[in-house]
């Protein structure tokens, strides 16, 4: 997955967004959007386990 972030220059109020594949999301200023962006990271990064229920349908 890839995380852009970016300034939005057409905008009023100089508003940053942050694009998620074929998601976009805005914000108020650029580190309202890096802090959207690093925790976003930090979640897709973190381990994941599957519900115990969908472990023993697929092993």
């Amino acid at each position: 997955m890839k995380i852009l972030i970016k300034a939005l220059a057409k905008s009023q109020g100089n508003k940053w967004q942050v694009r998620l594949d074929h998601d976009a999301f805005t914000f108020r200023s650029e580190a309202e959007a890096r802090a959207f962006a690093n925790t976003l990271q930090n979640r897709i990064q973190a381990p994941h386990r599957f519900p115990e229920s969908q472990q023993r349908a697929t092993g």
